[in-house]
């Protein structure tokens, strides 16, 4: 008999860099959901747990909107048959991500362009 090793909130927020509020907003939204309670009624993460947290970490810091983290959610939620309808809704985010890269290569030529000139032009 295998034993499941929990976390503490405290070493979730540790494990996850989400603070303990986003935790708790998450798991009120539905975005983190099942989350055990200790018979005192404290959080107790698995690491099925964290490795959700891993991917809505993933989502969040690429710019993925609460709304459709939520739907990418539910998908997850409702089953091995939703595998398509994730599958398009991480391409589609990730077209997303890619034009944001290319908007902050351009983004940064130009400050480049910029420190380049103001350095030619105090150079002595």
């Amino acid at each position: 008999m295998s034993t499941i090793s929990y976390l503490t909130p405290a070493q979730a927020v540790a494990e996850s860099g989400f603070s303990l509020d986003t935790l708790r907003y998450y798991e009120k939204i539905g975005l983190l959901d099942g989350v055990e309670r200790s018979a005192s009624g404290h959080r107790r993460f698995t690491p099925a747990d964290l490795e959700w947290l891993g991917v809505l970490r993933c989502l969040r810091d690429t710019g993925m909107p609460i709304a459709d983290m939520l739907r990418f959610a539910e998908l997850v939620r409702d089953g091995e048959h939703t595998f398509a309808d994730r599958l398009a809704v991480l391409l589609e985010h990730s077209a997303q991500v890619d034009e944001q890269i290319e908007l902050l290569r351009r983004q940064r030529a130009y400050l480049q362009h910029k420190v380049d000139f103001y350095r030619s032009a105090i150079a002595p």
